[in-house]
């Protein structure tokens, strides 16, 4: 008995051991909560540090441009919207190389080290050697102005994409599972967040200007190469839960093959090999003789009806990166002086962020009464237009206030060490095209993700997102474009270096014209944006059925085929 008791405790005690091993039911729902909850807060600190970054360099190049480098006005209005562009292209074409190329991890170090590099060339560039950097025989070190812009571009375009590429791994939007939210979810989403980018620039926007103006003169770079140490710390703390994979379901390059082939199929005619087709995208089906199967052609056509809401978003966008140009040499050129103090021109720019701080929770509010009430809010389509509207009259109303700022005195004001010959006039005058341009960008941004989310299918609503990013960029560069186009044709007389001795409110009365047309137009195909409750529905399709497509299609081309027969048996396979 006692032996066979000691053989029976080893066994005993082993079930007891591995009894307490095992895990209690409750630790793993917890442990998996608190992992979420660690993700969640590296996520938001690492996006709270790079647009930590980018606003911190957007609101500081063009007085750094013309005070420092000696740029004229549309120079640096250009190179600062060219920044803003680049920063918002690379996401897209750098998510497409890591998802084609090299991987999502390597691309993220990668980028990771050209947004150090890009902000530790900035403050090599602003740094005022001239101040702290004497030798014993007491001569000034400076660099010399091309060895400066050569830097400053070479930054500029380094942290460019380094942006990019944490946008497009680290804070995609796709990371956020928005694949179960109804209309009403989506549009309260999208709201909250941009209301949390713009707190976030608020903050940059009154710290960093004031610093880089007023405080420090051109050491406000340090900052965003400070913010990027920040995002490096985040991105080590948790690099293998920080990486977002998307699901696979099509890319920009297939969608662009899409178009390429169709637009090839119908400059040749191959209408013997293809015959009469519905719509001209279906002509690289490859049973009409293109090159790809029939749900990459149907995803495409659903895309397609989305073109006119991007294309319309170019000039608006060209308006609302007057923020960052135009109305920011305008304020320039005014007294900033508050009593005693001098203000950061950023001030302006919280000005037009507050409309955006203050909608998000009052759309919130509507819309909930409206759905308690069993009403329907206003359609996404109808808002946007009324934000297009607001943009043209923000541009307008910049015109008239340009006119009004040229009637004050001159009086001198200092800039970062510069004296500036300004008018008179109390910046804050300025603050209604402001709150206008503020006003649109809270109407517009978030109803043009809602639709761009809910018109299409679960696995291509990734490609439509990033062709609502390109729009947005496009818009930056076609703003540029125009600057340079206003500049050159007018003899620099409607964009001038010296407000007082030019014509830039005839820019903003251009400007206005051309959005007010574009909101016309917008408003005349917004109908086919209004029902949102039938998403959009791409046509998928079994191999079997595509390999018997192709095969009609080989048949066709030889002409050894009978219509009737093969028709009907691949629409009894359908």
């Amino acid at each position: 008995m006692v032996a066979g008791d000691l053989q029976i405790l080893p066994e005993r005690r082993g079930r007891l051991r591995r009894l307490s091993q095992t895990p209690r039911p409750d630790s793993g729902p917890r442990r998996k909560s608190r992992k979420k909850l660690q993700v969640i807060i590296c996520v938001l600190l690492v996006e709270l540090c790079e647009r930590f970054t980018f606003f911190g360099i957007v609101c500081n190049t063009i007085l750094f441009c013309t005070v420092k480098l000696g740029y004229d006005n549309y120079l640096a209005a250009t190179v600062n919207l060219c920044f803003i562009g680049a920063s918002t292209l690379t996401p897209v074409l750098v998510g497409w190389f890591a998802e084609t190329c090299l991987g999502r991890s390597k691309v993220l170090y990668v980028c990771a080290l050209l947004h150090f590099f890009g902000t530790a060339m900035l403050p090599v560039v602003a740094f005022p050697f001239e101040d702290f950097y004497i030798d014993t025989h007491h001569m000034t070190h400076q660099l010399e102005p091309r060895d400066q812009q050569i830097l400053f571009y070479t930054g500029l375009l380094a942290a460019a994409l380094g942006i990019g590429g944490i946008r497009a791994i680290l804070c995609p939007m796709g990371a956020y599972s928005l694949q179960c939210y109804n209309q009403h979810q989506l549009l309260s989403f999208f709201n909250w967040f941009y209301w949390l980018v713009n707190l976030n620039s608020t903050v940059v926007f009154l710290g960093i200007a004031y610093i880089q103006q007023s405080v420090a003169k051109n050491l406000g770079f340090l900052i965003p190469f400070t913010s990027v140490l920040l995002a490096l710390i985040a991105i080590h703390m948790m690099r293998n839960k920080l990486i977002y994979k998307p699901n696979k379901g099509g890319s920009l390059l297939t969608t662009l093959g899409v178009f390429l082939n169709s637009f090839k199929m119908c400059c040749l005619h191959y209408r013997h090999l293809s015959g009469d087709v519905g719509s001209w995208l279906d002509r690289a089906k490859e049973n009409n003789g293109g090159r790809y199967s029939e749900t990459h052609v149907e995803n495409v056509k659903v895309l397609a009806k989305l073109f006119p809401l991007y294309g319309l978003q170019l000039l608006y966008k060209a308006c609302i990166t007057q923020i960052p140009s135009g109305y920011y040499i305008q304020t320039m050129n005014s007294n900033l002086h508050l009593r005693n103090l001098l203000l950061p021109i950023g001030a302006m720019n919280v000005i037009s962020i507050l409309p955006l701080l203050l909608l998000a929770p009052l759309i919130e509010c509507v819309t909930t009464c409206y759905l308690s009430k069993e009403k329907t809010p206003l359609a996404p389509a109808k808002v946007i237009t009324l934000g297009h509207a607001c943009a043209t009259l923000s541009v307008l109303v910049a015109g008239l206030s340009e006119l009004w700022r040229k009637a004050y005195p001159v009086v001198e004001q200092t800039l970062s060490g510069k004296v500036l010959q300004v008018s008179s006039m109390a910046c804050f005058q300025l603050a209604p095209q402001y709150i206008l341009l503020g006003l649109a960008e809270a109407l517009v941004t978030p109803a043009c993700s809602l639709i761009s989310f809910q018109l299409t299918p679960s696995h291509i609503r990734g490609i439509s997102l990033h062709f609502l990013t390109l729009s947005y960029g496009g818009g930056c560069f076609l703003g540029a474009f125009l600057i340079q186009l206003v500049f050159f044709l007018s003899g620099g007389n409607f964009y001038p270096n010296i407000l007082h001795d030019g014509n830039l409110e005839r820019f903003f009365f251009l400007l206005a014209t051309l959005m007010a047309v574009n909101t016309v137009v917008f408003w005349s195909v917004s109908n086919r944006y209004k029902d949102l409750t039938v998403q959009g529905k791409a046509l998928t399709i079994s191999p079997v059925t595509e390999k018997l497509l192709h095969y009609k299609a080989c048949l066709r081309f030889y002409d050894t085929m009978d219509c009737s027969y093969t028709n009907k048996s691949i629409e009894s396979i359908l």
